[in-house]
Order: structure tokens, then C-alpha cells, then sequence
């Protein structure tokens, strides 16, 4: 019998999370941070459903998948649409232990939730759809067979330890501590000493830093807009951060960050969350590039320690330098094949073919667009 429901509030559900985890509601003086699914935030009713493969949410536009009626499988296949309507969210849980050694995905989905595929030992392959926009946290974590992964072209979120434990990640660590894939920081807690997160990133995954007692500053671009949570959490050796285009501050972002004493923010913030600084006993100094009158007027906790002993400084006639993505000649933020593509399209003088910025597919600098330049452009994007 199929009853009607409520999605779980915010704060239920993050209540949910954290119990699930076996994490406890307060840390000190701050709390667990949790993301929850985004990209239905609003309340709406849904009936619970099954078929032959699942249990699953019917909400009036999309399905979400609860779980998996059998996890002793060699192969599982997500429907890409239950009672004619798309399944684009896997909910939280839903696929964790199975046993399967491929998952085919549909080009439906948008959304996996957190958990929701951890711990499957037998899984090599992780082909993701072109339609995913989000994977949250630890979604695939502890996937020990986990080997291969196909991202789409373009920028998906992921969350904190999406893919901890994983051979993937242990690969991608080795050729770069900074993992990036299509203008998103998934991982860099194996960096060290100065990091500075290239121009062309949009995103940095929450906890993407956390628990690195090894870096000492970091540079974020101006095109990363939301730091989000947990993103230094308890870096013990993090002494200076430049947020350069900032214009929020998550939860915990930099908790437990005792050497934190040189900050620059963004005259974009809008911001602070109240546990953004939770437990930090250094003084720092801050440099906000914007008036003192629009400091005030950024949302922040009024009571937060760290933020009354900073020493403020208010650079007003700060000039942000536009950042260049090398290669990236649509100008849509990231160096990837579409850029090769309308290159190549131009040398070949195919009609209405327009390049936004040139200067940045002149990689041997000698002033024009060549084959050489091409060939350059797609070592480039084979590396990344």
C-alpha cells in the first residue's frame, strides 16, 4: 500500500545524517556539518513506491530511489523513468554494500545521494552520466575495486570523501595532490605547503582540505564563489587563505585552525556562517577588499570570538585581475574538448565559428592560431 509523505525538514534531516553516521549533534562548541540533497530543497508530498528493482519516492515531476530490493547482484541498472516520470535522484543509502560489479546509471539522473553507494568492493567502472550535477558526500566511499571513472564534460559537485578509499582517488593523488576534474577541486588533502587552486576552477568540494596538517596557505580564485563547508576544517598548520572571490563562508570552513592568522576576503562576501571560525584561539589579521560600511553589512554572527579579536583592514581600491584559463578560448571558465573542438572548427574555416578569446588558444605564444597550438590544446586535455 503506498503511502503519502513529507520529505524530512532541513534540520531533520541533517539530524538524520548525523545519528546515521554515528557522529555526535555538537563538536565543543560546534557542530557536524552534513550536506543534504540540494536540488529538490523544496517541501512536497510523494508516495512510496516499488517495482521489481526498487523502492523509490514518487514526488509530481521526478522519482528519487530509496533502495535496491537485492544488493547479491553482478549487475544493477537504474531505471531512467518509474510511472512515466524520470528518476533523477538516488537517495541516501540506497545502493551502499551491494555487490554489483557494473552500475549502468540513466541520462536522467542529477542527483546521488550521500552514502549511497559505499562500500561495493566488486564495483571497477563508474560511468557518469552527462546529466549528473551533484554526488554527495561519500557516496562512493570505501569502493576498493573502484578503479575507473568517467566523468561528463563539465563541472559536477561532489561532497566531502565522495570517493575515499578508492583506487581512483589513491591514482588521481599520485599524479597531482590536487585533484581536479572539469573545474572542480575534489580532493587536496594531500597537498602541502602553499597551495594555489588554478584560475580556472569553479568549485572545491566541501572537506575537499580537511584534517591536512600539512598546508600551510591557499589561494582560491575568483571564480570559486561558495566556500563551503568543512573546507579547512581543522587544518592544524594553515597560517594564511586568500578568497578572492568569495561570497559565502560555510559551516566549519575553518574550524580548529589554530595557526590561522592572515585572512583576505572578497568585497563580495555576503556571508559568515556562524561556525565558519568555530573554535579558533589565533588572532588573525583580515584584509576585506571593500569598505567598512559593507563589511557591516555582511550577514555574520555577532557574538563569534575569532571575528572580535581579528584585526580588520579595509582595502577599498582592491582591483581583482580577471583570471585566464589557459586554453580556454569559449571563455566558459575550463580548458576541455569543446575548446579543441571550436578551434579545430575555426583552422578548418567552418562558417559562424567565433573564438571569445584567441589569446588563450595561443599555447606556443607566437601571436597566431596553428595546427601546433591544436596539438598543444589536446595534450593539454588528455592530461587532466
Amino acid at each position: 500500500m503506498k503511502r503519502m509523505k513529507k520529505p524530512l525538514k532541513a534540520a531533520a534531516f541533517f539530524a538524520a545524517i548525523v545519528l546515521a553516521a554515528g557522529m555526535p549533534l555538537s563538536l565543543g562548541n560546534s557542530i557536524y556539518s552534513a550536506e543534504p540533497l540540494t536540488a529538490y530543497a523544496a517541501e512536497e508530498s510523494y508516495q512510496e513506491g516499488s517495482n521489481g528493482t526498487c523502492y523509490y519516492k514518487k514526488y509530481s515531476d521526478h522519482i528519487e530511489i530509496s533502495s535496491f530490493k537485492s544488493t547479491d547482484v553482478d549487475s544493477l541498472t537504474v531505471p531512467d523513468s518509474i510511472d512515466g516520470l524520470p528518476v533523477t535522484v538516488i537517495g541516501i543509502y540506497a545502493g551502499q554494500l551491494c555487490k554489483m560489479k557494473t552500475l549502468t546509471l540513466p541520462d536522467t539522473l542529477k542527483e546521488i545521494g550521500p552514502y549511497a553507494f559505499g562500500y561495493c568492493p566488486n564495483l571497477t567502472t563508474l560511468n557518469i552520466p552527462d546529466s549528473i550535477e551533484q554526488i554527495s558526500f561519500r557516496a562512493f566511499e570505501e569502493c576498493s575495486s573502484l578503479e575507473t571513472i568517467n566523468f561528463p564534460d563539465h563541472l559536477v559537485k561532489t561532497g566531502s570523501f565522495t570517493f575515499e578509499n578508492t583506487p581512483w582517488l589513491n591514482a588521481q593523488r599520485k599524479k597531482d595532490p590536487l585533484v581536479i576534474v572539469n573545474g572542480a577541486v575534489i580532493d587536496g588533502r594531500t597537498c602541502s605547503g602553499d597551495v594555489v587552486i588554478p584560475s580556472g576552477v569553479k568549485y572545491v568540494a566541501s572537506g575537499a582540505f580537511s584534517r591536512n596538517e600539512k598546508i600551510t596557505s591557499c589561494v582560491v580564485p575568483s571564480g570559486v564563489s561558495e566556500i563551503t563547508d568543512d573546507m579547512f576544517f581543522y587544518c592544524s598548520n594553515l597560517k594564511s587563505v586568500e578568497l578572492k572571490g568569495c561570497t559565502s563562508l560555510g559551516i566549519m570552513t575553518f574550524a580548529y585552525c589554530n595557526k590561522l592568522t592572515d585572512i583576505k576576503l572578497s568585497g563580495k562576501l555576503t556571508k559568515i556562517d556562524g561556525y565558519a571560525f568555530a573554535d579558533i584561539t589565533a588572532t588573525a589579521t583580515i584584509t576585506f577588499r571593500g569598505s567598512q560600511s559593507k563589511w557591516n553589512a555582511v550577514e555574520k554572527p555577532s557574538n563569534d570570538a575569532f571575528l572580535q579579536r581579528a584585526n580588520m583592514v579595509f582595502d577599498e581600491n582592491y582591483q581583482e585581475p580577471d583570471d585566464e584559463v589557459i586554453g580556454d578560448i569559449n571563455k566558459d571558465g575550463a580548458c576541455n574538448k569543446k575548446d579543441a573542438e571550436l578551434l579545430q572548427s575555426w583552422l578548418l574555416v567552418k562558417p559562424n565559428t567565433e573564438l571569445a578569446d584567441w589569446k588563450a588558444g595561443d599555447l606556443n605564444k607566437d601571436d597566431k592560431l596553428d595546427a601546433s597550438d591544436l596539438s598543444r590544446l589536446k595534450k593539454i586535455i588528455l592530461t587532466k
